[in-house]
C-alpha cells in the first residue's frame, strides 16, 4: 500500500516523513525543498507479533509494511503547471491514498506560503487544484465516450457516469464524496482521478499542543467530516524526537505527556480504517508474521497472500483467536480445549485470526 504525503510548502510534510520513516528527507524552511518524491517503507507497529514470537520462540518476526511517499509542496495554480504542479500531480496519481498534512500551529519563524495560518483555506487550495486536474481528465474521457456511445449501451452508461462526475467536481466536491454503486466505484478506479483517492487530513500541531485539539484542528475535523474523510492530530516535531528513542523510552515520554499513541500508530490505524484493511497472523518457530488483506476476504484468497499454491490447493484453514491462543499457550493446547476451528472456503477472515492453512497441490 502506497500513501502520498502532500500539503502546501512548509506545513511539516518532510518533517513528518522523516519522523515516520527515518529516511532523512531534507526539511528546510523554503518551498520545493523536496523536488523528487522521497520514498520510505515503514513497518506497521503491531504488539501482537512480539507476544506471539515470544510464545513460539520464533526465529524471525515480519510485520506488514506501508510505503510513504513525500511529494513536493503544492501551490495555487498547480493544475496549470505552476510551481512543481505537473510533477506533483503525476506523483499523486500513483498512490493508493493521500495523507494531507495541514499546518495547525503558529510560528513566526516558519514562513507560510500564503502569509497566515488558515488550515481550511490551505485544504481548499490543494483540493481545488486536484479538482481542476480531475475536471480536465474527466472531460477528455467524456469526449471519447461520447464518440463511442452511438448505439453502444456500455459507452452510453459511461457517458452518464462521467457527466455525473463532472457535475460533482464543478460543485467543488471531490469524487470520493460522490454517491456511487460498487460497479461505478470499480469503473472510476480505472479513471485514476486524484479526488477519488481516500484522504486522511493530518493536522500538524506544535509540540506544546500535542495530545490536545486547538481551534485549527477542530476546523479541519469539521471539514473532513463533510466529505467523509479521516482526521488525525499530531506534532511532526514531536514524532521526529520520538523516532530516535527506544520503545521503552517512547512509552515513558508519551506517558509523561499524557499521550496514548504515537502519531505513526494513529496514522496506521486511520489508513487501515480508510482503506478497509485488516491483518491476520501466522505464527511458528520459523516465523511470526502479519498479512494485510481487505476486510471481507475469504480464507482461500487470504492464503493466496502467502503463496499462490496455498490458494490453488486450499483444503481448510485452522484458526484460533489471538487472545485465545495466548491463553492456551499453543495450537495443540487450543485444539485440545476445542478452541481451534476448522474453516472452509467460504470463511471470511477476521482481524485477530491466527491461522494455519492446509493445502494440497
Amino acid at each position: 500500500m502506497k500513501l502520498g504525503i502532500v500539503g502546501l510548502p512548509n506545513v511539516g510534510k518532510s518533517t513528518l516523513f522523516n519522523a515516520i520513516t527515518n529516511a532523512g528527507a531534507a526539511a528546510q524552511n523554503y518551498p520545493f525543498c523536496t523536488i523528487e518524491p522521497n520514498v520510505g517503507v515503514v513497518a506497521v507497529p503491531d504488539e501482537r507479533l512480539d507476544k506471539l514470537a515470544a510464545l513460539f520462540n520464533s526465529k524471525k518476526v515480519t510485520p506488514t509494511t506501508l510505503e510513504f511517499v513525500d511529494i513536493a509542496g503544492l501551490v495555487k495554480g498547480a493544475s496549470r503547471g505552476e510551481g512543481l504542479g505537473n510533477k506533483f500531480l503525476s506523483h499523486i496519481r500513483e498512490v493508493d491514498a493521500i495523507v494531507h498534512v495541514v499546518r495547525c500551529f503558529n510560528d513566526d519563524n516558519i514562513t507560510h506560503v500564503d502569509g497566515s495560518v488558515d488550515p481550511v483555506r490551505d485544504i481548499e487550495t490543494i483540493n481545488l487544484e486536484l479538482i481542476f486536474a480531475d475536471l480536465e481528465t474527466a472531460d477528455r474521457r467524456l469526449q471519447r465516450a461520447r464518440t463511442a456511445a452511438k448505439g453502444d449501451k456500455k459507452a452510453e452508461d459511461e457517458v452518464k457516469l462521467l457527466e455525473r462526475i463532472i457535475k460533482h467536481l464543478e460543485e467543488g466536491k471531490p469524487v470520493r464524496s460522490m454517491p456511487k454503486s460498487e460497479e461505478e466505484e470499480e469503473k472510476i478506479k480505472g479513471y485514476f482521478l486524484l479526488t477519488s483517492k481516500p484522504m486522511i487530513y493530518c493536522a500538524n500541531v506544535s509540540e506544546d499542543e500535542a495530545g490536545s485539539e486547538n481551534d485549527y484542528v477542530k476546523a479541519v475535523r469539521e471539514y473532513a467530516l463533510k466529505e467523509g474523510s479521516e482526521t488525525i492530530a499530531l506534532s511532526a516535531r514531536l514524532e521526529e524526537e520520538l523516532a530516535s528513542l527506544s520503545e521503552q523510552e517512547k512509552y515513558e515520554f508519551l506517558s509523561a505527556l499524557g499521550i496514548e499513541r504515537t502519531g505513526l500508530n494513529q496514522l496506521v490505524s486511520a489508513c487501515y480504517k480508510m482503506l478497509n484493511l485488516i491483518s491476520y497472523l501466522t505464527a511458528g518457530e520459523k516465523e511470526t508474521r502479519a498479512w494485510t488483506i481487505t476486510k471481507g476476504t475469504k480464507a482461500p484468497q487470504a492464503a493466496g497472500k502467502i503463496h499462490s499454491d496455498f490458494e490453488r490447493g486450499f483444503i481448510r484453514a485452522e484458526i484460533v483467536d489471538y487472545e485465545t491462543l495466548l491463553e492456551c499457550g499453543s495450537f495443540a493446547a487450543a485444539k485440545e480445549k476445542g478452541k481451534l476451528r476448522s474453516e472452509g472456503k467460504e470463511y471470511v477472515m477476521q482481524e485477530n485470526d491466527v491461522v494455519i492453512f492446509r493445502f494440497n497441490v
